[in-house]
């Protein structure tokens, strides 16, 4: 059994019949645009930036529906892909077509969900069966499936017009003729200031297929690597012949920028995000701009189409998070760990990972520092000291009979 087979096990094609109404009044199909985006190097490098970063989310599951499927998705959604590959390909697929689609792969009943894969059909329909909405899909091998809508995950980007899917990228199609354009007068100026080295004038009329033979001759014998004379030398067919000063080929730099702009504005990148040099600022930036919209997105299109709305109800769900402090600087990290830390928000382990630092066999405890005390004993404590005028004296001691945990100096104790 293939993987084809795998996902789509439901009715055949030909119960299925007629498309879904919608509210917009737009035929529900979706449909790839061949040799778009993606062929681009500048697009492919801004959809392979935001890609690579939406790869590096980190998938929990939340809840006790089900619990295999937390390890599944933290290691391998499906037998030919590991997580990063997944969401890797998840999200340029989003970004080159506005519209992604996940199917769930289920056991031998069909029920219960054992992984999940990214389709990219050639094209998608919706469809409806016995009074329900079904996606139709239809592969480029010619290959077609169906399979019901509850059932499916769909990711989009500029959803405007349609009820189910993003709309195509044909507002950057005029910055895409302008890059094609730009690309071809580039290889073209460089070939002609790069080979024409002489200008010669004939004196009298000949045909096109003498002169062909004549530059033939000519270069064979002055130009080649044979003549090692440095001398030129042409009889009097010729009224003059004159050398080509070679000048480099200059690209417009504001037209280059003009197109730059065009395409970190649409999606919504920078060349420091493309180039991986990017400052803590630019990057949490980035980061709200794109990632955490990708992760929110996906959570919830996964957790709507993995559980029903009573599981949903009892706390079950997929979430998709990102260690942001991953990417401040040593300073920022030092700072933020030190302040959580002993507040009791944060363990060692926890800040060790910040570091990218191993993992201690006892880290996994939370600290706090004496002097903290709960406001409640803090009132407590100014009844008993006097009334209210009079300020609680703790000399750095906490609450007497508050039990407050190891301090900072204790852990370098422990340690």
């Amino acid at each position: 059994m293939g993987l084809f087979e795998k996902i789509f096990k439901r009715p055949s094609m030909q119960e299925i019949k007629g498309y879904f109404k919608m509210l917009s009044g737009y035929t529900p199909i979706f449909t790839t645009y061949e040799g778009g985006v993606y062929e681009m190097e500048l697009t492919r490098a801004a959809i392979h930036a935001i890609a690579t970063q939406c790869s590096k989310l980190k998938p929990e599951v939340r809840g006790t529906a089900y619990r295999e499927l937390g390890r599944r998705l933290q290691f391998k959604p499906n037998s030919f892909m590991d997580t990063t590959k997944f969401l890797y390909r998840l999200a340029t697929i989003l970004h080159v077509q506005n519209t992604a689609f996940i199917v769930p792969i289920t056991d031998e009943t069909g029920e219960y969900i054992t992984g999940y894969y990214p389709i990219l059909p050639s094209m998608c329909e919706v469809v409806e069966y016995q009074g329900q909405p079904w996606l139709r899909y239809t592969f480029s091998s010619g290959q077609k499936a169906a399979i019901e809508f509850n059932r499916v995950g769909i990711m989009t980007l500029f959803q405007y017009r349609n009820d189910f899917f993003g709309e195509n990228n044909a507002a950057l199609y005029p910055t895409m003729q302008l890059m094609h354009t730009q690309n071809q007068g580039i290889i073209e100026g460089v070939k002609n200031s790069a080979n024409i080295r002489f200008l010669a004038k004939l004196t009298g009329l000949f045909k096109p297929s003498d002169i062909a033979a004549e530059r033939k001759r000519f270069t064979e014998e002055n130009l080649s690597a044979e003549n090692n004379s440095g001398v030129l030398i042409f009889d009097n067919k010729y009224a003059d012949v004159k050398q080509i000063v070679s000048r480099p080929f200059i690209v417009d730099s504001s037209q280059v920028e003009h197109i730059k702009n065009n395409v970190f504005s649409y999606f919504g990148v920078n060349e420091k995000i493309l180039q991986n040099s990017f400052t803590e600022d630019e990057w949490n930036a980035f980061y709200e701009g794109k990632i955490e919209p990708f992760a929110i997105q996906l959570s919830l299109v996964m957790t709507n189409m993995t559980f029903t709305e009573r599981e949903i109800a009892f706390g079950n769900q997929i979430l998709f998070t990102a260690n942001r402090l991953q990417y401040a600087s040593n300073k920022s990290k030092l700072d933020i760990v030190v302040q959580l830390f002993d507040r009791g928000m944060l363990t060692r382990n926890e800040g060790r990972e910040i570091f990218n630092m191993s993992p201690l066999p006892d880290g996994d405890k939370y600290y706090i520092r004496k002097e903290y005390a709960e406001a409640s004993l803090l009132a407590q404590a100014q009844g008993l000291t006097g009334g209210e005028d009079n300020a609680v004296q703790t000399d750095g001691q906490g609450i007497q009979g508050s039990d407050p945990a190891v301090s900072a100096a204790d852990i370098g104790e422990e340690n």
